[in-house]
């Protein structure tokens, strides 16, 4: 019975701090608003999505999810998913759902934009293409699903996008002599106007493309350094929350076996109250016969030698056997209300580091 009683506690403390990652429902009543990625279609706000629909989504739809955090913290954050047409997404780039992680499960869980973030330091807002996510300024984020971390790192379609129009870019058209001549090497009065004659424009565009590829590569590299120095240094928030959940179940599972190191301290505490009753009555009985007829006090002799004798009073003792069974109830007692002491210490020691952890 205790077993299982500790137990149940056990697994609702746990379950109250199941989930933080998770969005469960979402219950927004806010006015989804259009931006540059996705715009309304009808009256200039954006109508609310199903999130089972989110995953089938048709080309050309795009959904976001928007995150509503009240300023003055009175009420709870809410979430809501809305649709509308897909807008400019060349300045956003499209993350991958790697193989074995599900798209659904992603659209309703949290995303963080480096790992180590603390649990309300989500995105704000999140789109969803059917197929990609997209976090605006990020090359690549992080989603906890069923408890576990995710990375979602830069799709690969947009890398080989780019490998395709190197080639194109590179190959220049070439321009004939403008008077169809070709001059001879020995010749040194002929000038061949070939030299003269360059692809601009061609130059141009290729010149423009390794200037985007390398600021591309250079907003790469100081993500992974930040990100890189964040799963070093920034994983503190997500040790201390998981760690102040152990606390408060520690806390629990001690308070609980204070309580009945107490329930057993108090009936050895009641067995010794009872027999201290009865050690009153046989000592008066013992004192009273021991007693001169013409007064004085009791004889000492006949004290020791009556507390060995049975006395009949309700039931059958010895004085010293009475008194040795108290002994015993009083040791008992003592030994559970330690016990008692020692678990609720705990339990408030536990209580507090959690509380402490919880609002650092």
């Amino acid at each position: 019975m205790k077993r299982s009683f500790l137990l149940a506690i056990c697994l609702s403390v746990a379950a109250a701090f199941a989930g933080p990652y998770d969005i469960d429902e979402f219950t927004a009543q806010d006015v989804g608003t259009p931006d540059d990625y996705i715009t309304a279609e009808f009256g200039g706000e954006l109508k609310v999505a199903p999130a089972e629909e989110v995953e089938s989504l048709q080309k050309g739809r795009l959904v976001v999810r928007q995150k509503f955090v009240d300023p003055f913290g009175e009420a709870e954050t809410t979430y809501q998913l809305y649709q509308g047409a897909a807008g400019e997404l060349s300045s956003m780039t499209p993350l991958e759902v790697p193989e074995g992680t599900s798209y659904s499960a992603v659209v309703k869980s949290k995303i963080y934009q480096r790992r180590g973030m603390s649990v309300e330091e989500d995105a704000e807002k999140v789109y969803f293409d059917g197929k990609y996510v997209y976090v605006p300024k990020r090359t690549s984020a992080y989603v906890f699903v069923d408890g576990n971390p995710v990375e979602l790192k830069k799709a690969t379609p947009v890398a080989d996008a780019e490998e395709e129009d190197e080639p194109v870019a590179a190959a220049a058209p070439e321009v004939p002599s403008s008077n169809g001549e070709e001059c001879d090497e020995y010749d040194p009065d002929c000038e061949d106007e070939d030299e003269d004659d360059v692809d601009v424009a061609g130059d141009m565009d290729e010149t423009n493309r390794e200037a985007d590829r390398r600021r591309l590569a250079a907003r790469d590299a100081a993500d992974d350094v930040s990100e890189n120095a964040t799963d070093r240094f920034g994983i503190a928030d997500e040790v201390r929350f998981w760690s102040a959940v152990a606390l408060s179940a520690l806390a629990a599972t001690s308070a609980v076996l204070g309580i009945l190191e107490h329930m057993d301290a108090n009936k050895a505490g009641d067995a010794y109250d009872e027999l201290d009753g009865v050690h009153e009555k046989i000592v008066t009985q013992i004192n009273a016969s021991c007693t001169p007829a013409e007064g004085g006090a009791p004889n000492a002799s006949c004290v020791a030698a009556m507390s060995y004798y049975d006395l009949t009073i309700g039931s059958n003792y010895s004085l010293k056997t009475l008194e040795s069974r108290m002994d015993t109830n009083k040791k008992t007692r003592d030994s559970h209300a330690t016990a008692r002491n020692i678990w609720f210490g705990v339990a408030g020691a536990s209580l507090t580091a959690a509380i402490v952890l919880f609002v650092w």
